[in-house]
């Protein structure tokens, strides 16, 4: 099948393309309510019934409301159901889918070629019928020998696709049947007609006898074939419309020159003469037959021509008439009207020429009225009345000689106002921001508000950046001399004999005066700052008043004047102030709005930036301040002095900062990290010096530790207890600095009921905990860095106790000649007494920790695990020593008498001095697991020393002393270690 045509994508079938007989006729469904007249087609929407006034909008509405987009094509919805019958589904693109809405929707060829020439022209050529004179030479699709029915009627195929035109043009392109004749159509008969026939049968009589006259005049013949010959001979170009001999071509062609240059040319001018009048003859001729043929009608045209002057001349007595009797009118009736009109006009000229006069009497009082604004610092006034003036000027006095040079000096004088304005407020706030700082008074509204809507008004928005110069410098000095102050002030400083920088000098305060010169820092800049708060606060709502914003709080002073009737600023002519002048109130285009009056001076863009650029000025300045006091924090801490502080001491000075940063925080509304960052590289310092005195300190009692019980003082057992409950004080601190002599001393720590036998070093270790927790309290700031010193605390005692106990490091170290079960047993509880706050510790830190910190706190749960491992190595290292004794002494024993034989009184004897070792430091539980594990190690190597021997229990005499040893053993361990009674013994025997 061949490429459809643009005529057949755009839902129009060619004429000439109808389908042959048995197939459905080319009908091309209509909208629904389709006007009659294609023309008014675009004038109502027949869908939404909305009358256009043209073309373009209702192909506007089309597009909106009647066109979807699907990919890159445009279908257009316009018809029933919401379906256009001549534009495909698939859509076209948006240049075809505008000459369909002016081709087929809008039926207007006007708007059609004012939207695509091409395409108006390419659619009248597709439209007209074609022409066999003008479309002989030219390929139209009508040429084409294979057209669209004859593709759709393929006799080759064996059978139509149906769904050919469905799919494209929708389920309503079916077959339909031909009803003759249409229902649709009336049946039209003579009676129609009649009406018609009675109107014009006058006419027509009429027309038949004249055209019976007209055949009764003898015809006049035509030319004939001779005349028409002869009129051929003469030449083409003395029938041309442009033929004039002025022309040199045509003057050469009727009289060649060359012709008169030869030999004989009277000849031959003789012969072009006779020539040229046979032409005229034969001419003349032509038009004597052609006159006397049209005779009738040039006597017609004649007599017209004498009824036309008889009607000319009756209408010129008519016109003549009119106009004497409207000369008459205009005497009486219209001359003094306009005598009286001319006199109103001369009036209003002469009105118009007062107040001209007035105007410039009032412009010449211009500059005498700007300096006594000026005076007064009515900066906007002045403004106002210098481009009023100018406006003036330039609009209403133009051309005015007296007054051609005031132009220039209005701009020079705006040009000087606005220097004054910037020197005005240059002054205004060096003098308010190096005002003493105990002074609470705010700054001098009105004086800021001429200054600043003046600059606002002039769009000179640097003076933003000049506060904030000044501000900075103004902070400099405060910092300066109160240092000084506290160095001058300082009784441990030679000022006189010191000749170091005023830094040198205030490194030599202590840390008391340092800290009260710090704090007076913190003072003064934030009643420095406070007062930039109100002088802030006044030039943001002056930023908002010059954009119109609050505009009702200036209109409480305004005076009663009518909206928009501009009023003089009660100052006469003469440039004084006179309230009962009446040259005072004289309203002229010269004068303008009071500031209350609410003028604005400042685009929105410009008070947005504005806005912005005012917060960014107050945040850069509490930002300075905090670089000014982190410089005197990082000047003084150079020598190491602030990770020198006691805790205390750096508590102090982290509050002090902290104060002040709120303070400047709930100035500036943002939060400032510049001085808390400062603090917080201190604070990492100082964390760093406690956690290594405290590591350094633990190592050192470690290495000197001699593993022995040590007493509890009472302020420790308040500690810990307190600990245990979750509770950490500096009270309880401080007594245990300041010792209390009045309570006695524990043998043990006394937790949950349970009684800790421990060394000195743990108690010491609790303590540092506490401190590191005290620390977090005081600073959380370093929350993370504490836990991470504290963790490392924990597994720096674990391993080392590890070390100088089960590894024997403490037999070098301190000299001790052996690891005893004692110092075994110490270390179990010590070790057992730090598990327990170990989950304490924790709980402390989950709850000053963030959600997303959580993680750290993974490390206590591996320390607690390492700890209880350690405490199991100990006592299977308990179990161990004993496991050797048994293995010892009873390979050598023998099954003889006496009973109980020297091998189990050893053995009891050490069983007795273990438990000796241990009852008064493990609890009574521990003890038991012990000896309970104890025993099935003796049972362990009695049963393979029994097999050794070849003992069974037979009832033989042999068997009889292995029981008898057994009573002995049984009856020594139950009174030594306190249990009830062992385990079965008898499992010692081998089965036979």
């Amino acid at each position: 099948m061949q490429r459809r045509s643009p005529e057949h994508s755009s839902g129009v079938v060619p004429a000439g393309s109808g389908r042959r007989s048995g197939n459905r006729p080319d009908v091309r469904p209509s909208i629904a309510h389709e006007p009659s007249n294609n023309s008014n087609r675009w004038k109502v929407c027949d869908i939404c019934s909305i009358q256009w006034k043209s073309p373009s909008e209702f192909a506007l509405h089309l597009r909106e409301k009647h066109c979807t987009k699907e990919g890159g094509s445009f279908v257009c919805r316009y018809g029933t159901h919401g379906i256009c019958p001549s534009l495909p589904l698939e859509g076209v693109s948006d240049k075809d889918y505008e000459f369909h809405v002016a081709r087929d929707h809008i039926a207007d060829y006007d708007y059609t070629s004012k939207l695509n020439p091409e395409l108006a022209q390419q659619s009248r050529m597709t439209n007209q019928t074609p022409s066999i004179v003008s479309d002989q030479l030219k390929w139209t699709f009508h040429s084409s020998s294979v057209n669209l029915p004859a593709v759709l009627n393929d006799p080759r195929k064996s059978r139509r696709e149906h769904d050919f035109f469905t799919k494209t043009w929708g389920e309503g392109f079916v077959e339909k049947t031909v009803i003759a004749p249409s229902p649709y159509l009336p049946v039209i008969t003579k009676a129609h007609f009649e009406k018609y026939l009675n109107r014009t049968a006058n006419k027509l009589k009429s027309h038949k006898v004249q055209s019976s006259l007209q055949q009764s005049v003898p015809r006049i013949p035509v030319a004939t074939d001779k005349s028409r010959l002869e009129l051929e001979q003469i030449p083409k170009m003395f029938f041309r419309g442009d033929f004039a001999l002025e022309n040199p071509e045509t003057f050469q062609a009727v009289l060649p020159w060359s012709q008169f240059k030869n030999r004989g040319a009277g000849q031959s001018s003789k012969l072009l003469q006779e020539k040229l009048s046979h032409y005229l003859d034969l001419v003349e001729v032509e038009l004597a037959r052609q006159i006397s043929q049209r005779s009738t009608a040039f006597f017609t045209a004649m007599a017209s021509h004498d009824q036309l002057q008889d009607r000319l001349i009756s209408t010129c007595t008519a016109i003549k008439g009119l106009r004497e009797r409207i000369m008459e009118v205009d005497d009486v009736l219209a001359k003094r009207s306009l005598e009286t009109l001319s006199y109103k006009v001369s009036r209003v000229n002469h009105v118009k020429v007062f107040n001209k006069l007035k105007l410039m009497a009032t412009v010449h009082q211009t500059q005498p009225t700007i300096q006594l604004l000026l005076s007064t610092s009515e900066f906007v006034g002045a403004l106002d009345l210098i481009s009023t003036t100018q406006e003036v000027l330039t609009q209403e006095l133009s051309g005015i000689q007296s007054f051609r040079h005031l132009g220039s000096q209005l701009i020079e004088l705006e040009k000087l106002i606005d220097k004054m304005m910037h020197e005005e407020f240059v002054r205004f706030a060096t003098a308010d921001l190096t005002r003493p700082l105990d002074e609470e008074a705010g700054p001098d509204e009105e004086k800021l508000s001429s200054i600043i809507l003046g600059l606002l008004r002039q769009h000179k928005f640097s003076f933003l950046d000049d506060y904030k110069d000044e501000c900075t410098t103004a902070i400099k000095a405060i910092v300066k001399q109160t240092v000084v102050d506290a160095v001058s002030e300082a009784d441990s400083i030679d000022v006189e004999g010191n000749l170091g920088s005023l830094a040198d000098q205030m490194r030599l305060l202590n840390f008391t005066e340092w800290l009260q010169m710090f704090q007076n820092v913190f003072t003064n800049l934030a009643k420095f700052l406070s007062r930039v708060k109100m002088t802030w606060d006044v030039m943001n709502k002056l930023i908002d008043f010059a954009a119109g914003h609050n505009a009702h709080a200036g209109n409480e002073t305004a005076d009663n004047t009518e909206p928009g009737e501009p009023q003089l600023n009660s100052t006469n002519v003469n440039g004084s102030k006179d309230d009962k002048c009446p040259q005072a109130r004289v309203p002229s285009p010269l004068t303008f709005l009071k500031v209350s009056d609410v003028d604005i001076l400042i685009a929105p863009v410009e008070h947005q930036r504005l806005n912005t650029v005012l917060k960014e000025v107050l945040v850069m300045l509490c930002d300075y301040a905090h670089d000014r006091s982190l410089k005197l924090l990082i000047a003084r801490g150079k020598d190491g002095f602030l990770e020198k502080l006691s805790s205390s001491e750096f508590v102090s000075l982290s509050r002090s900062v902290e104060t002040f940063v709120s303070q400047c925080e709930a100035v500036s509304g943002r939060r400032s990290n510049s001085l808390r960052g400062g603090l917080q590289n201190q604070a990492n310092k100082f964390v760093n010096r406690f956690h290594e005195e405290r590591k350094t300190k633990m190592s050192l009692l470690l290495d000197n530790e001699r593993w022995k019980q040590a007493e509890v003082p009472a302020n420790f057992q308040d500690l810990l207890s307190a600990m245990a409950k979750g509770e950490i004080s500096l009270d309880l601190l401080a007594r245990m600095d300041q010792g209390n002599e009045e309570r006695k001393s524990a043998e043990y720590v006394e937790i949950n009921g349970g009684k800790y036998a421990v060394i000195g070093t743990v108690l010491m270790l609790l303590k540092m905990v506490a401190e590191y927790c005290q620390c977090v309290e005081d600073i959380p700031s370093v929350t993370i860095d504490i836990l991470t010193r504290l963790i490392e605390i924990f597994q720096n005692f674990n391993s080392r106790s590890c070390q100088l106990v089960l590894g024997a490091g403490a037999l070098q170290l301190v000299g001790l000649k052996t690891i005893t079960t004692k110092n075994l047993g110490l270390a179990s509880r010590c070790l057992q007494l730090i598990g327990l706050y170990i989950p304490i510790v924790k709980e402390f830190f989950a709850a000053r920790l963030l959600p997303r910190q959580m993680m750290v706190l993974r490390s206590f749960d591996k320390i607690l695990k390492d700890y209880n491992d350690h405490v199991q190595e100990i006592s299977n290292k308990l179990i161990a020593i004993m496991d050797d004794t048994f293995m010892h002494c009873l390979s050598k024993w023998e099954v003889k008498a006496p009973v109980p034989s020297l091998t189990f009184r050893e053995i009891c004897k050490r069983i007795r001095k273990i438990h000796e070792a241990i009852v008064d430091i493990l609890p009574p539980e521990q003890i038991k697991d012990l000896f309970v594990q104890m025993n099935t190690s003796f049972k362990t190597h009695l049963k393979k020393q029994l097999i050794t021997l070849n003992v069974t229990n037979d009832g033989g005499p042999q068997h009889g002393l292995v029981t008898s040893e057994l009573v002995f053993y049984t009856e020594c361990v139950q009174l030594t270690s306190g249990l009830d009674k062992l385990d079965n013994m008898n499992d010692i025997w081998v089965r036979r």
